[in-house]
């Protein structure tokens, strides 16, 4: 495809827009440098920003600095510069720098778009290599043109397509000397394993973008059918996940991970069987790797980051009448009529005002009724309410002994009687914890 032909696609394709800002990875190599100037051509100058990361590891580091001012000036486009610390001493300094790159990356745009330089030479390279390392159906789907805001306004061009736009423009580029080395696994499937592949089938490449693109118009259909699973407020019970096909389990795990995890959250598929024999009673927990643990709880399924426990909301006083917050959750103590309802209490059997405060091993209250009394732990479990929560229920305490808590019970000790003058109403946000699915919401 020709230069100017490359432009009228990107410009049709709309990833890059006319004044739309955008925050461009510049490297300084044919594939960013034809990116840069595309986004000049298709957005204006004054909406484009490029940014150089220059991490200190090649000899050539200062040139390909050097190469990127000059480039920048001459297309009228203002250029940042990140020198971040070191790499580490061990791990795989691809992915740092990776992870580095966008991160700046998307400080610099703050919440616009940034745009990366991927090919469909690229796109090859990272299906085949994904198909090596990764054995699951999401590694063959390869990259997307937008994931949030990044975009990849060039994976429909080749690598030599780049190149060609470059040299018809006049445009120099500077080559990474790294990309020569076998030392990385990219770099031996782009030497090795995608020449052996074009020697098998001249189309092999096309091939293997053709079979992604199936996959994905296929992922959506299964994603739909996870969604229809999980329609119930991104829930599954563990009987439903038992019944599922043994394939649609997987995916549903894999999303319940996902959005634990806050992205991708490798392997969790692959523990779906183990997962749905998890038991029905009480509270099983199961860790699956990457600091994620599945949680069957009273026969639901969710998953929730080894790091989220929550913390105790501190306790507050709260005068009657009177509102306080207490773990994100308002509590309210209002003056009422006298009448036998829930949650209305005898204000003369109160005292002065009242404690809010999570519970505590060993906590007692004589529910309304019951003609005794019950430690909490026994009502939250009566009761079904999560473990995660119970730490946020609202317990409200009148001169050292528990009145209320939040959705569950009262005493029996502060009821309104034939006797009761002056009732309060308590209630919170929320009164039934047992509907709460996150921490901060019990």
């Amino acid at each position: 495809m020709n230069p100017e032909g490359m432009y009228t696609r990107v410009r049709e394709e709309g990833l890059l827009a006319r004044g739309r800002p955008v925050v461009v990875l510049l490297s300084g190599g044919r594939d960013s440098t034809c990116l840069l100037d595309l986004a000049v051509r298709v957005a204006g100058p004054s909406a484009v920003t490029a940014l150089h990361v220059n991490y200190g590891i090649r000899e050539s580091a200062g040139a390909d600095d050097r190469h990127c001012q000059d480039l920048c000036e001459g297309l009228g486009v203002e250029l940042g510069v990140r020198r971040p610390a070191g790499p580490p001493s061990s791990g795989n300094i691809q992915a740092w720098a990776r992870e580095v790159r966008y991160r700046e990356a998307l400080e610099v745009a703050r919440g616009g778009d940034v745009a990366a330089g991927h090919t469909k030479t690229d796109q090859v390279e990272t299906i085949l290599y994904r198909l090596a390392s990764s054995p699951s159906r999401r590694a063959l789907l390869g990259m997307r043109s937008r994931e949030g805001s990044l975009i990849r306004p060039l994976l429909g061009f080749t690598r030599a397509e780049t190149a060609a736009y470059c040299a018809a423009r006049g445009l120099v580029w500077r080559e990474d000397d790294t990309n020569a080395s076998d030392a990385y696994a990219r770099n031996r499937i782009r030497a090795g394993l995608v020449p052996a592949l074009r020697r098998v089938h001249p189309a092999a490449e096309d091939n293997v973008l053709a079979v992604a693109q199936v996959l994905r118009d296929e992922g959506e259909v299964l994603d739909a059918l996870v969604g229809q699973v999980l329609a119930d407020g991104g829930r599954v019970s563990m009987a439903e996940l038992r019944a599922l096909p043994a394939a649609l389990r997987r995916l549903v795990v894999q999303r319940l991970a996902d959005e634990a995890a806050g992205g991708f959250a490798p392997g969790a598929a692959s523990r779906a069987d183990e997962i749905a024999t998890l038991s029905d009673r009480g509270t099983v927990l199961l860790d699956v790797g990457n600091g994620l643990r599945a949680i069957a709880e009273y026969g639901e399924l969710r998953f929730e980051r080894l790091d989220s426990d929550p913390v105790r909301p501190e306790p507050v006083r709260l005068a009657i009448p009177g509102t306080v917050s207490f773990g994100g959750v308002e509590v309210r103590c209002e003056l009422v009529e006298p009448a036998p309802e829930p949650g209305v209490l005898d204000r003369g059997a109160l005292g002065p005002e009242l404690l809010v405060r999570s519970w505590r091993p060993g906590d007692r209250i004589a529910p309304l009724g019951l003609g005794g009394t019950k430690t909490l732990q026994d009502l939250f479990v009566e009761r079904r309410v999560p473990r995660r929560v119970r730490d946020r229920v609202a317990v409200v305490e009148a001169g050292g002994e528990i009145a209320w808590v939040a959705g569950l019970a009262m005493s029996e000790r502060f009821k309104v009687t034939p006797a009761t003058r002056e009732a309060v109403r308590l209630s919170s946000l929320d009164e039934d914890p047992r509907r709460s699915r996150s921490p901060e919401h019990p």
